[in-house]
C-alpha cells in the first residue's frame, strides 16, 4: 500500500502560463460537510450540468470527507442528473450516518453531531499547531476504537453502498485522510494500492467514532489534513472549490488550514480560483446538523438551483474563455 503526502508526480505541466502553471488544466475540489454537504455538491454539479457546464470533466478531482464520496460518485460515469435525482428521492435511513455523509466507523449520526464537535473542539483548543492537532486527534480516536472490527466492517458496507462502482476511475482523483498513529497527512490515488471504497471510508471517518483500518494502518477524517485541501490543486490553471462550510474553519487562522489561505497560495502560484459556498436555498444545516440525512433533499435542491444560477459566471471560467477572471 502506498499513500502519498503530495501527488505532484501525477500532474502534467504543459502549455504553461508565465508562472509555469498549465493554463488548460482544471481541478475540482470537493470539501467535507456530512450528508448535507455531499447532497449540496451533487445538486450543484447537476445544476451546472443542466445549464451546460460539465465540471465532472476536470483533469483532477480532490475529495475530502463527504466530498470524497461525491468525488467517487461524479467520476463513476453516472450522469450528474441521475445522482441528483437519487438524492431528492431517497428516504433517510433510521441510522448509520445517512446516504452521503459520514458518522465514522463506530458512531451513528444521531449521537455524533454536536457531541463530536464538542469533543474535537477540546482537542483543537489544546493543540499547539496543525501537526500537533493531527497527532492528538489520532491518539484520541485510537482510544475510541472498539475491541473488534465490527464498526469498521459496517462502515465499509455503508460507504460501499453509496458508491456507483468499486474501482478507481481513470480520471485523476485524490482522496485525503490522516494517519491516526503518526498524525501524518496522506493522499490516496489509484496508484496507492488501496481500494476506492477504503480510501473513501478512511476520508469520511469521524475520529469521534474511532479510526478506520486499512492493512496495518489506521486513519481518520481527511478534513484534518487541511480543511478543503485545495492546496493539492497546485499546478493546475483553473481551480473550482465547492466548500459546503463556506470556507469556515474551527482552527486558529495562523495554522493556515483555512480555505482563504489555500486560495491565496494557489493564486500566488498562478492558478485562477473560484469558490462556491451554499446559499440560503440549501438550508442552514452546514454545522453539527450536517450529518443528519434528513437535510439532504433540501441541500440538494438548493445546490441544484444555485448551480443553474451560477452557470453564466462559472461557465466561461471553467472553459477558460476569460483569462482575466479570478
Amino acid at each position: 500500500m502506498k499513500a502519498t503526502t503530495v501527488n505532484q508526480s501525477l500532474q502534467h505541466p504543459s502549455e504553461t502560463t508565465a508562472n509555469g502553471v498549465p493554463a488548460h488544466r482544471t481541478a475540482l475540489v470537493l470539501a467535507g460537510a456530512g450528508a448535507a454537504g455531499n447532497a449540496w455538491q451533487l445538486g450543484l454539479i447537476a445544476g451546472l450540468s443542466d445549464a451546460g457546464v460539465d465540471v465532472t470533466d476536470a483533469d483532477l478531482v480532490i475529495g475530502t470527507s463527504a466530498g470524497s464520496t461525491a468525488a467517487a460518485q461524479i467520476t463513476s460515469g453516472r450522469p450528474p442528473a441521475e445522482l441528483y435525482t437519487a438524492v431528492v428521492a431517497e428516504a433517510p435511513p433510521a441510522s448509520g450516518g445517512g446516504p452521503g455523509g459520514g458518522a465514522g466507523p463506530g458512531a451513528a449520526a444521531g449521537r455524533s453531531g454536536a457531541a463530536s464537535m464538542t469533543w474535537s473542539d477540546g482537542i483543537i483548543g489544546a493543540a499547539r499547531d496543525a501537526s500537533d492537532l493531527r497527532r492528538r486527534l489520532g491518539a484520541a480516536a485510537l482510544e475510541r476504537d472498539a475491541p473488534d472490527e465490527a464498526g469498521p466492517t459496517r462502515w465499509r458496507r455503508i460507504v460501499s453502498a453509496r458508491l456507483p462502482g468499486i474501482g478507481w476511475p481513470q480520471q485523476l482523483v485524490l482522496i485525503t485522510a490522516v494517519d491516526a498513529r503518526t498524525g501524518e497527512p496522506v493522499v490516496f490515488d489509484r496508484r496507492s494500492g488501496v481500494e476506492l471504497v477504503d480510501a473513501v471510508a478512511a476520508s469520511t471517518s469521524n475520529p469521534f467514532g474511532g479510526t478506520y483500518p486499512i492493512g496495518n494502518h489506521r486513519y481518520i477524517n481527511g478534513g484534518y489534513r487541511r480543511s478543503e485541501n485545495a492546496d493539492l490543486a497546485s499546478g493546475y490553471g483553473r481551480v473550482l472549490v465547492l466548500s459546503p462550510f463556506g470556507g469556515r474553519s474551527r482552527m486558529p487562522q495562523d495554522w493556515g488550514m483555512d480555505l482563504a489561505t489555500q486560495v491565496a497560495e494557489l493564486r500566488a502560484a498562478g492558478s485562477r480560483v473560484e469558490t462556491v459556498f451554499p446559499d440560503s436555498g440549501s438550508g442552514d444545516v452546514f454545522d453539527a446538523n450536517a450529518l443528519d440525512p434528513s437535510t439532504r433533499p433540501q441541500a440538494a435542491r438548493g445546490g441544484h438551483a444555485q448551480g443553474r444560477a451560477l452557470a453564466g459566471r462559472l461557465g466561461p471560467f471553467w472553459r477558460g474563455d476569460h483569462p482575466s477572471l479570478t
